[in-house]
């Protein structure tokens, strides 16, 4: 009990220990006379923000311009296989369209005059989703594509000749 009693007062006298001020109560407060003024206190001025030398970029602006060239795939006679050549352009479109959520394509599948009305909307539409199934694959949401097939309906070249027939297989690409 004792032990105790004088481990509590030493908890005390170190708790009143380390409540101990270094202010010095002697020293008097400055006396300001009547006749002098203070000196007046200068408004604290806000310094201005530096100028950015950052440009900002309009990174939808600068996105749709790098599809504005390329628009349309071509494919070869029968086919709805994408041609290595324009993976290229179908990586751009899937650029923009994960880097903006807000853009939506319409894809419009087309075919050359030769075979049969609904033979050629069946093969318009497979060239389109086609091209759907390549965009999703690179990272594009299915919901900002449609696909639709036009068929032999509108043809980008009139003709019945080979050059003719290869402009009209195709598939564009327009925003919607």
């Amino acid at each position: 009990m004792k032990l105790a009693r004088f481990a509590l007062s030493f908890v005390a006298a170190a708790a009143l220990v380390g409540c101990g001020s270094t202010v010095k109560l002697e020293d008097p407060a400055p006396v300001v006379k009547a006749d002098q003024t203070p000196a007046p206190v200068q408004p604290k001025v806000e310094p201005k923000p530096a100028e950015s030398a950052v440009k900002q970029v309009d990174l939808s602006a600068e996105l749709l311009a790098s599809v504005a060239n390329s628009r349309v795939i071509y494919f070869d006679f029968d086919s709805d296989a994408v041609k290595p050549e324009y993976q290229d352009t179908v990586a751009k479109h899937a650029n923009r369209l994960t880097k903006d959520k807000k853009v939506n394509l319409l894809l419009e599948g087309h075919t050359d005059e030769r075979g049969g009305r609904e033979y050629n909307l069946a093969l318009g539409q497979r060239r389109a989703e086609s091209v759907a199934k390549s965009l999703t694959l690179l990272g594009a949401s299915g919901g900002q594509i449609e696909s639709v097939s036009f068929g032999k309906e509108r043809p980008a070249a009139q003709g019945s000749d080979e050059a003719a027939w290869a402009k009209n297989r195709r598939v564009e690409l327009k925003d919607k």
